[in-house]
């Protein structure tokens, strides 16, 4: 059975409230395995000669009340596979645990802190999990800048010893999932790349400008300048037919209204509020058309 030689973190931020796990491995798809979170339960990583099931059965238990040493324990207690497995813990009050087996390939071990765990088998040393943590402590931010972030610093300082494939990154948060009725607020997976945290970086841009939130007091007023910039972008692509007259009028708003819809951008823009802008859609307009 091929091993999940990785390197992963496993963090909550209670101000937020958030949970989740950000992975990268010489592995294909790590994050379909790895990572396991539930918004006000915990989350898990497992990994190494991953039993897979630790990441729901370790969420049951967590939901029960249980702190995330005790999960850990109760989770390798009858297993013969122990020596083998690799599992990083945070609970619903910020309390971390982690576990390497004796018989995980070197270099592997892990670190914990308040309210987060590394851990990684086949490194190329302590190094990266001595950088994740400084990183992850370090980093100000919301749970997946300072997730990637320390995903970040253990690439850099070498991470899998083995090579890139594949990284992940989850965090879950009440109400967080698209349209309010889920805990999935971010769900990035980067199965199968040459710089798979890099690629991962990227992802998260992605994500925070399709569903990021910009304060309505930010938002940039359409003056003539701006309208004349706009129509000339839609004209250029084929959503508007009128002239370029720096007039914010009905036949500009509905061109740009199927704009937003073709891009994906209604998290950032909504008809209600039809002559101001958003400054992270204003910048992928012009960045990208």
């Amino acid at each position: 059975m091929a091993v999940l030689n990785t390197f992963s973190i496993v963090a909550c931020d209670l101000d937020e409230p958030a949970w989740g796990v950000a992975v990268a491995s010489k592995f294909l798809a790590a994050g379909a395995l790895v990572p396991w979170a539930q918004a006000g339960v915990g989350a898990i990583a497992t990994q190494a000669l991953a039993r897979v099931s630790f990441g729901p059965d370790g969420l049951n238990l967590l939901a029960q009340g249980m702190g995330a040493q005790e999960v850990l324990d109760r989770l390798l207690e009858h297993d013969e596979g122990r020596d083998h497995r690799q599992v990083g813990c945070v609970d619903a009050r910020g309390g971390s645990a982690a576990y390497t087996g004796s018989a995980c390939l070197a270099w592997a071990g892990h670190r914990t802190g308040p309210g987060y765990a590394c851990q990684g088998n086949i490194l190329t040393g302590p190094e990266t999990l001595d950088a994740m943590a400084a990183a992850f402590e370090q980093t100000p931010g919301d749970l997946a800048a300072r997730l990637l972030a320390a995903l970040r610093a253990g690439d850099q300082a070498g991470g899998d010893r083995r090579g890139k494939q594949s990284a992940a990154l989850l965090v879950v948060k009440p109400g967080g999932g698209y349209g309010g009725d889920t805990d999935r607020y971010i769900d990035l997976r980067v199965d199968d790349d040459p710089d798979p945290v890099a690629r991962l970086a990227g992802l998260l841009d992605l994500h925070r400008l399709y569903f990021g939130h910009t304060p309505e007091s930010e938002h940039i007023p359409i003056d003539a300048q701006l309208a004349r910039e706009l129509q000339a972008m839609l004209a250029h692509h084929g959503y508007y037919a009128g002239p370029i007259t720096g007039q914010w009028d009905t036949a500009s708003i509905e061109a740009f209204a199927a704009f937003v819809g073709t891009e994906n951008l209604e998290e950032r823009w909504t008809p209600a509020a039809p002559h101001r802008l958003d400054p992270v859609v204003l910048r992928f307009i012009r960045e990208r058309f």
